[in-house]
């Protein structure tokens, strides 16, 4: 089997020594090189033609962000963000996203060697998926293609703001992963002010990185979006994003539904996890609850989903030709536990009519 060979790009000699590392103990990847920017990188790239790349972001002389537009036009290779937690790092990481990396990873916030090797299954785990899914990159050019095309630059904030949100019949939950940031970006900004469902989302993502996410999602919808806080009110029209390193749970209580969040140790390696969403979903919505597993890797949310379909539930996956990654999704379909299976292109639609009343439907599972 031919190794994986990857380059590594990052202006800390730490990272250019523990990051090849970290990555030649799987025996499927080979590190070929490395540059401490993004002008040595694209000559790298020339030298040496790797498979994938790994790719700081705040670098000086060129950027992660410039270097990566470079390797998206001109090389097509797919690229791993390897990220710090710090408030730019984050900003210039969900732009890399939208730019068309296929992943991202975080630093530890102490950079040394006991502690990022902290970070070595997740680094190798998104390198090999990055090198086992060479049509994401396309796959991401369409979604952004989509997304500019069909909604406007600006959304107008008046109509949506005088919008009285109300308890909810019903409750959409979401879990999405690799590939997350530019589909929801794309799906939510369809959903009108008077969306009549609350909408939750686990989004795997880390900490530090969820309010910047949700804020650049309320910006550009009609619906509110929040990075949800503990005690948070869930009401129609209204989507709430589990913050990273928390799970989140709802809870109906005399006064109204509320969201709960928890340290709750990792689900399938994640928190949060979108199986203890849609667990609690399925519990305090039962029948009204929709379940949605979108793009990403792994099998999160494929248990709770089965939940909310056993308890009358709506369940619905993203299809494979629009996912980035088509773990989740399969995951769940391979249980039986999948309803409907819909395109991201057809996803907003689908659920104005679903939501709306409105009889037309899309992807029936034979």
């Amino acid at each position: 089997m031919n190794k994986i060979r990857v380059l590594v790009v990052d202006d800390s000699a730490l990272m250019r020594k523990m990051i090849p590392l970290i990555l030649s103990s799987d025996p499927r990847i080979e590190v070929i090189g490395t540059a401490m920017d993004g002008l040595f990188a694209l000559k790298k790239i020339k030298e040496l033609s790797p498979d994938v790349i790994t790719l700081d972001v705040n670098m000086p002389r060129m950027d992660g962000i410039e270097t990566l537009g470079h390797i998206v036009e001109d090389f097509g290779i797919p690229t791993v963000i390897v990220s710090s937690l710090a408030e730019r790092d984050a900003e210039l990481t969900l732009k890399a996203l939208e730019a068309g990396a296929f992943d991202f990873v975080t630093k530890p916030q102490d950079a040394i060697s006991v502690h990022i090797k902290d970070i070595g299954y997740e680094i190798i785990e998104k390198v090999k998926a990055a090198y086992e899914n060479p049509l994401a990159r396309l796959k991401i050019r369409k979604i952004r293609h989509l997304s500019e095309s069909k909604q406007p630059k600006v959304i107008p904030r008046e109509a949506p703001r005088r919008i009285v949100r109300k308890a909810p019949d019903s409750a959409l939950a979401i879990g999405i992963s690799t590939g997350g940031p530019n589909a929801l970006s794309f799906l939510l900004p369809q959903l009108p002010a008077d969306f009549p469902a609350a909408i939750l989302v686990v989004q795997h993502m880390p900490a530090g990185f969820t309010d910047m996410f949700a804020k650049r999602l309320n910006a550009a919808c009609r619906i509110e979006v929040k990075e949800a806080s503990d005690g948070d009110l869930i009401s129609a029209g209204r989507a709430l994003i589990a913050p990273g390193d928390k799970h989140l749970k709802i809870k109906r209580n005399p006064l109204g539904t509320v969201a709960v969040l928890s340290n709750g140790p990792p689900v399938n390696g994640h928190r949060p996890s979108a199986d203890v969403l849609f667990h609690s979903v399925a519990c305090e919505y039962g029948s009204c609850a929709t379940g949605m597993i979108m793009t990403g890797m792994g099998s999160d949310g494929a248990e709770g989903i089965g939940e909310i379909m056993a308890k009358g539930g709506l369940s619905v996956a993203q299809d494979e030709e629009s996912c980035v990654v088509f773990g989740m999704p399969k995951a769940a379909i391979d249980m039986k536990y999948i309803k409907r299976i819909v395109s991201l292109e057809d996803m907003g639609v689908f659920l104005i009519n679903h939501y709306m009343r409105k009889e037309e439907e899309y992807g029936t599972v034979k």
